[in-house]
């Protein structure tokens, strides 16, 4: 009777999935030192699991689902810390009278046309982003990370982050709109 445990070789991981799983961890965490941590840790993990490994996945989505869940939980933690008060927020909307909820003149969106065509302006958006992103609240940036570009549902959002569904979006749109005006700032309108 043939062995049905699936193999996986350790000796491997470093050189068949680590720059991968760095990109991956480096492009959510935006720290060259973390990004690595968390892919030691996710290795250490998957040592100590090996047994439990049942062959359902391939060893390299088995690797990322471990990272994934550490870098989930990186920011389940980093979201208990203090945020900025509702009060430090400087809206770009009119807050009152006859246009409120519209956009301030000086605070409108720019037009992103022709500055974001091209591989090199990828880049560069790439670069300014990560920097944008490392500017948010931690509680701001664990959300945006989770719900936006780790696409998980809202309601697991909330619970990783401990906030409620109207608190997300609360967040999410103040996240959304801070990253939009650093991005202008220091890419667009630079």
């Amino acid at each position: 009777m043939a062995d049905s445990t699936p193999h996986i070789n350790p000796n491997l991981w470093i050189s068949n999935y680590g720059d991968i799983l760095y990109n991956y961890a480096y492009s959510r965490l935006s720290s060259a030192a973390l990004a690595e941590d968390m892919l030691q840790d996710t290795f250490v993990s998957a040592l100590n699991a090996m047994d439990k490994f049942r062959g359902d996945s391939s060893e390299k989505t088995w690797l990322f689902s471990i990272l994934k869940r550490k870098i989930i939980d990186y920011y389940r933690k980093s979201s208990t810390k203090n945020e900025l008060s509702e009060s430090s927020f400087n809206s770009p909307f009119k807050e009152n009278g006859f246009f409120e909820g519209h956009w301030n003149n000086d605070r409108g969106p720019s037009d992103w046309g022709a500055a974001t065509d091209g591989k090199i302006r990828h880049d560069e958006f790439q670069t300014i982003m990560e920097m944008c992103l490392s500017l948010l609240p931690d509680k701001w940036k664990s959300v945006f990370v989770l719900k936006v570009m780790e696409e998980i549902e809202s309601d697991k959002v909330c619970k990783e982050v401990g906030c409620s569904s109207s608190n997300l979006w609360v967040i999410l749109h103040r996240a959304r709109l801070q990253l939009r005006e650093c991005i202008e700032n220091n890419w667009i309108n630079e």
